[in-house]
C-alpha cells in the first residue's frame, strides 16, 4: 500500500497525464536538472542548496523515497525541487523537452552484480544516447557507482558515445570528486571500505551526420 505524500515538492503524475508545465510549475525559467534515483534525498537537498539557480527534478520508483525526499526537502525549504514517483525513460520521453537539460545526475543505481543480470543495467550506451537528446549543449552528465565493474564499464564506454566531452582527463572517473555532495549510500559504501567511482562528461555539438 502506497503511503500518502502531503507535500508541497510532491508532484502526483500517472501515465497519460498531460506533461508538466515546467516554468509554472517552479514559478521560473531556470534551466533544468534531473536526478534519476533519488533515494531518500540527502543528495538532492545538498545539490539543490548549492545550485539555487537550477530548478531540479527529482525521480524515484518508491512511495518511500520519495516521501523522505520531500520531507528533506521541505524542511530544508527548498522550492528549486519537485519530486516524482515514475518510471524514468517513460517520463523522459513524455514530460521533458528535447534539450532542456542543464544536467543529469545518476548516484549509485542497481549494479546488477551478476554477470547474467548485468544487461539489466540502467546506465548503457544506449541509456545515454537516449538522455543525450534531451540534454542542452554544455549540459553535465554526472555518474556515480561503488561497484567497481560498472565504474570500469562505464568510464570504458562513455569516452566512445558521441556529444559527450570528459569533464576529468586525463581520467576516465576518480574517487573523490571536488564540490559533489555525498548521499546516505555513498557514505555507507565508504564506511565499508568501498571506493567511489565518479564520472563527469559534459556535452557537446552532436556530429553532423
Amino acid at each position: 500500500m502506497l503511503i500518502p505524500i502531503d507535500s508541497p515538492s510532491y508532484i502526483p503524475y500517472e501515465d497519460n497525464d498531460p506533461p508538466p508545465c515546467w516554468s509554472e510549475l517552479f514559478g521560473n525559467d531556470n534551466p533544468l536538472a534531473l536526478e534519476i534515483g533519488c533515494g531518500v534525498g540527502d543528495f538532492m537537498v545538498q545539490m539543490a542548496a548549492l545550485h539555487p539557480e537550477l530548478n531540479f527534478i527529482a525521480l524515484d520508483f518508491y512511495n518511500k523515497g520519495c516521501l523522505k525526499t520531500c520531507k528533506r526537502v521541505d524542511k530544508h525549504g527548498l522550492s528549486n525541487v519537485k519530486v516524482f514517483r515514475v518510471e524514468a525513460r517513460s517520463f523522459i520521453k513524455v514530460c521533458i523537452p528535447p534539450a532542456s537539460l542543464q544536467a543529469v545526475v545518476i548516484n549509485c543505481p542497481d549494479p546488477w552484480p551478476k554477470k547474467r543480470h548485468r544487461k539489466r543495467r540502467l546506465v548503457q550506451p544506449e541509456f545515454v544516447d537516449f538522455l543525450r537528446s534531451y540534454l542542452r549543449v554544455g549540459a553535465d552528465f554526472y555518474f556515480s557507482t561503488d561497484f567497481e565493474d560498472y565504474g570500469e564499464d562505464v568510464s570504458a564506454f562513455m569516452a566512445k558515445v558521441a556529444g559527450f566531452n570528459n569533464q576529468l582527463a586525463p581520467a576516465y572517473h576518480l574517487h573523490h570528486l571536488e564540490g559533489y555532495p555525498l548521499s546516505k549510500y555513498m557514505r555507507k559504501f565508504m564506511a565499508e571500505g568501498k571506493r567511489i567511482y565518479y564520472i563527469h562528461y559534459r556535452t557537446t555539438e552532436l556530429p553532423e551526420e
